[in-house]
């Protein structure tokens, strides 16, 4: 049975590689689903949304997963709702978490004076086809060239 994990806490600074007073990261659950594990996700995200060192990301037990870079313009700050016209943007899938972290850093870089946009990674089983949160919303390949790889 898949399980899903939210995990992260607060780090020494934002390059996220190792927890403030050299701790273990957080672990919450384990869920049932992803979506329950997402919401318990932006629960905790938003409790610590002031917290700029504080990150948490969702992982599932078993299976060979990829990562996905996941965002784009949104129609408020709330991010639930992507800007009429262009829908979430995915970008990967990528072998590693780095490497995922690596183009979510471009795309975030590219855009951080935008107050309506915003990337997450997303972490899926293997051959499992993105999916939106948002009906409508637009699936983008990457260029990266282990997007093209087949597993």
């Amino acid at each position: 049975m898949t399980r899903f994990w939210v995990i992260g806490g607060n780090y020494a600074d934002t390059n996220f590689d190792r927890l403030q007073g050299g701790g273990k990261e957080e672990r919450i659950g384990p869920f049932a689903t992803y979506n329950e594990a997402k919401a318990a996700w932006q629960k905790r995200a938003w409790e610590t949304v002031d917290q700029a060192n504080a990150r948490y990301r969702i992982e599932e037990e078993g299976g060979e997963v990829c990562y996905w870079v996941v965002g784009g313009p949104y129609c408020d700050t709330t991010f639930s709702e992507p800007a009429p016209g262009g829908g979430e943007q995915w970008f990967g899938p990528f072998d590693s978490y780095d490497e995922a972290k690596t183009a979510w850093s471009r795309h975030a870089w590219s855009t951080v004076d935008d107050a309506m946009c915003r990337y997450r990674i997303e972490k899926l089983t293997r051959g499992e086809h993105p999916r939106s949160a948002h009906p409508g919303s637009a699936h983008s390949r990457s260029a990266h060239p282990r997007s093209a790889k087949s597993h």
